[in-house]
């Protein structure tokens, strides 16, 4: 056992349950007297940010963060993950969420983050729990170790065997489990289950398994120390069973954490942390919640802040600790010592993810990288006045989190707010309404078209006008031609004999570019080379700006010879999703104008591929939508610039025609 608080993360599939344990570990921990308080909104609604409430169980404190199980809101929970102590993935019997399962034990595996197994809904399950386990170890690397047996009556879990412990409990609403005489039917059953636990034990303990094989009762001392151990060491992973609606299970779960769980030490090491130093903390997450100023939710790792104490963290300069904010019971506390999890008041210095502490030099702990944003919303103020105020709000919400993004297209007009799907974007609009009061309108990104020749072209263009006193006269002949792909602009000087005097080949250079910045088709025109090989000019009429007028007139009349191409941005993408949706994913590919150019099994991942393919940038407006429908929430991909093509198919053509109309 551990005499610091302990940081547990609740963590598992969307809907799988998360909330209703971390309420019940509450109202367990409290003895029925209070809900756990927290920061999460209505009791069962999707979590779209993670909640801490700390709590204390037979003398030892807790803090439970309860974090997203929708991979759009992965990132808040990976930045909790980094500093927990250990985990509980909370799962149920239900094989179409493997997929997001897997990806949560993936993480934990990758973090080296200890973590328990809660098969949650035991009292609705349609399978057996053998049948259950199996499913659950096809997308778990560690073992799972099966330490419960359900008791059923009337097709319906009643009660539980621990295997190590060797005793029958009945499950009562809302309080905790009773024990019971072993039921002689299950006598057998029991013994078959327990010596698959400790055959799995003894993998990794000589003397259990030499007791084993020479039918030795092991000690039970012995069992438990081995159960902590492969918890701690990442051996196996523990599967426990219950009903977090009906509090079932939830005291044997408490009583698991509290004498096999890992501390701070523990994780200190994990994380490469020194154990002496100065005051260390990292903050898991930080809030703007509209009154009071900013939170800063963060575990210190090291030492104690007292209020008023200098910081400083990630490079940035030092600022004060304000205060903490009050634990779940009212209470202001004056410190944070060492293990604890509590909210630091305005310190501003310090953003998700980082580490601070009173000295500049520090340990510094890695904190998870924001994955690419795979969609993106195109954001207009509805309101002129709230212009300014929208980008300090979008910082906030960026500081808040990092897997939101901010990007400008001076070249298009538009600031993005880019993100990890559309309920991710959404859940952030609806902050940045509730607590900045500012009203924007979304609008699906513009892509970036750019047009170029056709064919090479040769034009004549003369500009005269007399409206009185000085006139203004230029006149140019021009060949232009189309260059590769990327080669941008190129202008020629070609006069001989004076044709066009030096003074004056500037001005028709400026022309054409000024010509190109927006083309026949409404898009900037790239890829050409234009050749000023004669002309005229007057003595007194000729000027820059007439020169410059000429050389449009010029340009417009090549274009209007040749035709032009309209070309559009293709990335190459790189698309990830179980192999069981390999089909789904390469028709979604392919009704977008995608080449496939083939796909293999994703490194590392047994039973998933990474299909490669080349798309328009035109096609991936609100990619990720369907691509999450058509694999079970779990799939993803990333994306970047590969070239400029001529755009092709009715999609296109039905674009080029709108921006022509523009």
């Amino acid at each position: 056992m551990s005499s610091q608080p302990r940081l547990i993360a609740l963590v598992g599939p969307f809907q799988s349950g998360k909330t209703a344990l971390f309420e019940a570990l509450g109202r367990r921990c409290a003895r029925g007297e209070q809900k756990a308080s927290g920061e999460a909104g209505s009791p069962h609604a999707p979590s779209v940010e993670t909640a801490v409430a700390t709590v204390d169980y037979l003398g030892d404190r807790y803090a439970f963060v309860d974090c997203p199980g929708s991979v759009e809101f992965a990132h808040s929970a990976s930045l909790a993950l980094a500093v927990c102590d250990a985990a509980v993935v909370v799962c149920e019997q239900d094989e179409r969420k493997l997929p997001q399962l897997e990806l949560t034990l993936r993480e934990l595996e990758e973090l080296g983050v200890p973590h328990i197994l809660f098969l949650n809904k035991i009292d609705v399950g349609s399978v057996g729990v053998r049948e259950a386990l199996a499913r659950l170890q096809t997308v778990s690397r560690a073992p799972l170790l099966l330490r419960q047996l359900p008791i059923v009556q009337d097709g319906r879990a009643t009660g539980f065997i621990d295997l190590a412990l060797e005793r029958a409990f009945v499950y009562r609403d809302g309080a905790p489990s009773e024990t019971i005489e072993l039921p002689a039917s299950e006598a057998e059953h029991e013994k078959e289950e327990r010596f698959h636990m400790l055959e799995t034990l003894a993998d990794h303990d000589d003397r259990l398994m030499e007791d084993l094989i020479l039918e030795v009762e092991p000690e039970r001392a012995r069992i438990f120390a081995d159960l902590a151990s492969e918890l701690r060491e990442n051996h196996a992973v523990s599967v426990l069973l219950g009903s977090a609606t009906k509090g079932a299970g939830v005291t044997r779960l408490l009583k698991a954490l509290r004498h096999e769980a890992p501390g701070l030490a523990d994780t200190r090491a994990r994380l490469g942390v020194a154990e002496d130093g100065p005051p260390l903390a990292y903050a898991l997450k930080t809030s703007h919640p509209g009154f009071g100023g900013k939170v800063t939710t963060a575990r210190v790792l090291r030492g104690a802040f007292r209020e008023g104490q200098t910081v400083s963290g990630a490079g940035r300069a030092g600022g004060r600790i304000a205060g903490f904010a009050p634990t779940d019971e009212g209470a202001r506390p004056d410190s944070a010592e060492a293990g604890e999890t509590t909210g630091f008041l305005r310190l501003d210095e310090v953003g998700s993810g980082q580490t601070f502490s009173t000295e500049s030099s520090v340990d510094h702990v890695a904190a998870p990288t924001p994955p690419a944003p795979v969609h993106a919303v195109a954001l207009h103020v509805n309101d002129r006045k709230d212009d300014v105020r929208l980008s300090a709000a979008l910082a906030k919400l960026v500081e808040e989190d990092p897997s939101l993004s901010i990007e400008t297209r001076p070249d298009l007009g538009e600031l993005r707010l880019c993100g990890q799907g559309d309920m991710h974007l959404r859940a952030a609009l609806d902050r940045l309404a509730s607590r900045y009061q500012i009203s924007v309108t979304t609008e699906l990104p513009s892509v970036g078209f750019q047009e170029t020749f056709r064919a090479a072209a040769a034009a004549h263009g003369r500009h005269k006008k007399q409206s009185g006193g000085h006139g203004q006269f230029g006149d140019v002949k021009i060949e232009v031609r189309p260059l590769e792909r990327g080669a941008g602009f190129v202008f020629e000087d070609r006069i001989v004999g004076g044709a066009v005097p030096r003074q004056y080949i500037p001005s028709v250079e400026t022309g054409c570019r000024a010509w190109a910045e927006r083309g026949p088709l409404g898009c900037p025109v790239v890829d050409f080379a234009v050749a000023l090989v004669d002309g005229s000019f007057h003595g007194v009429d000729s000027s820059d700006a007439a020169f410059q007028a000429a050389a449009r007139i010029a340009m417009n009349e090549a274009a209007a010879s040749v035709g032009m191409v309209m070309l559009e941005p293709v990335l190459a993408v790189t698309v990830t999703a179980p192999s069981s949706a390999t089909a789904a994913v390469t028709q979604l590919v392919t009704s977008r104008r995608g080449q496939i150019l083939g796909y293999d099994a994703r490194p590392g991942w047994d039973g998933w591929i990474a299909l490669e393919a080349l798309v328009p940038e035109a096609e991936l407006d609100a990619f990720i939508v369907p691509l999450r429908s058509a694999t079970a929430g779990v799939g993803s991909y990333t994306a970047r610039f590969e070239k400029m093509a001529e755009a092709a198919g009715e999609q296109a053509r039905e674009r080029q025609t709108m921006r022509r109309a523009g």
